[in-house]
């Protein structure tokens, strides 16, 4: 399970959406908006077509790490190798920390894991961005959908454990979005205006 945690950590550590934000949008993704390398502050920073590359690359990440460990070992080490995962992307060893929220790269984890549970909490976070327009409350309600959906639909007790995990570390990292959701100045999308006729 250390070894499988190790690879998963590695694997989410990968620094794609950094990368991604130097070689095709020329910025430096901890410098600039929210400081996060996820797939929000690109999408804010450079526009939603590299905006969803980073966000793909990220839920690659996440699926890659499982995909790795479930082909050769049994259960709990997948489940490891998803959470490490997403503690890399959120934590990168290449950044010295300074990662992303973990919240696309734990959908690709538990995408393999949990299929249902992960979609119950994307439908969650969906509804709740359309409601709110900001995305932090989504990636919220997500976090705590996601071990209650894997509770109810029957997935393992790793599986349960392992989303939750991932969870109050992707809560843990929203904190400082949760206090401005608190003080009513949190960034939220635009809503686009349907022209008249």
């Amino acid at each position: 399970m250390i070894l499988s945690a190790l690879a998963g950590y590695v694997v989410g550590s990968l620094p794609l959406g950094y990368l991604a934000g130097r070689r095709f949008g020329g910025v430096d993704l901890r410098a600039v908006g929210s400081r996060n390398v996820g797939a929000t502050n690109m999408y804010r920073v450079s526009g939603p077509r590299l905006g969803a590359a980073v966000m793909t690359l990220d839920l690659a990440k996440g699926a890659l790490a499982v995909a790795l460990t479930s082909a050769a070992l049994p259960a709990p080490d997948p489940v490891a190798a998803g959470v490490a995962a997403v503690a890399g992307h959120v934590y990168p060893i290449w950044l010295r920390g300074q990662g992303g929220k973990g919240v696309a790269t734990a959908c690709g984890a538990f995408a393999l894991l949990a299929p249902a549970a992960t979609v119950a909490a994307a439908v969650a976070f969906a509804c709740t961005v359309w409601l709110t327009r900001a995305v932090s409350a989504g990636s919220l309600v997500a976090s705590v959908a996601l071990p209650t959906a894997a509770a109810l639909t029957g997935a393992a007790a790793a599986v349960v454990w392992g989303s939750a995990l991932a969870g109050a570390l992707i809560i843990w990292r929203h904190r400082g979005n949760l206090a401005r959701l608190r003080r009513g100045t949190e960034h939220r999308l635009a809503r686009k205006r349907i022209p008249h006729a």
